[in-house]
């Protein structure tokens, strides 16, 4: 059985004012820093992991960073984690879509499992990628504890493979920043023990240390 700690990042100015971040490298702001800070007491408190896994993007890094220093674990980047491709959409305001791409924005909010992003990804494609990391990171650690920092999109298609939903259930779950799921595996058999925790943060929801 293999744990795996599945954490999003914490938070950016793009998560604030609500843009479509995906591949654009936005780094944490200071409640971001601050929330990262306050994840990485909990997890190393509660939990010993032995590896800590990233997606490439600097918010995930760090975060991962944070989580990872306390027990002197060397950060692992794994492309699968890295954040859904927003193509057309990045860096834009989902008013600045909705005036460009109304239907198709219409969509990603109705049925995402529909939706086809001008010159993205799909969630059907996200989901593939995700569930082959989340398979080769559990081959090489049974029985052991990892933790996994991805996106919010990222962690959505995780934890629905996880609990088999469809994708169609994607905006049914919620992933606040820096939250934590928990999820036990055993290969392609999961229990999903706790998801979207936040409890952590009440101390850092300020952008101040805990």
């Amino acid at each position: 059985m293999t744990t795996l700690i599945l954490t999003r990042h914490g938070q950016t100015e793009w998560n604030r004012i609500e843009r479509f971040r995906g591949r654009i490298d936005v780094a944490l702001n200071e409640t971001g820093l601050a929330q990262a800070a306050a994840t990485s007491r909990r997890i190393n408190a509660v939990w010993q992991p032995v590896a800590v896994y990233t997606s490439p993007m600097s918010r995930a890094v760090k975060t991962a960073e944070a989580i990872a220093a306390p027990r002197g674990l060397k950060v692992q980047i794994v492309e699968g984690l890295n954040d859904i491709d927003y193509g057309e959409w990045h860096g834009l305001t989902p008013s600045e879509v909705q005036s460009r791409w109304p239907d198709i924005l219409d969509t990603w909010y109705r049925t995402p499992h529909l939706a086809q992003i001008p010159g993205g990804e799909t969630l059907q494609l996200l989901s593939q990628r995700c569930s082959e990391a989340i398979r080769q990171i559990i081959g090489q650690h049974t029985d052991q504890t990892v933790v996994l920092i991805g996106h919010d999109s990222v962690n959505r298609v995780i934890l629905l493979h996880a609990l088999g939903l469809p994708l169609s259930r994607y905006w049914h779950l919620g992933q606040g920043n820096c939250a934590i799921n928990v999820i036990e595996a055993a290969q392609d058999d999961f229990t999903v023990i706790s998801m979207n925790e936040t409890c952590h943060l009440s101390s850092a929801a300020d952008g101040l240390p805990a």
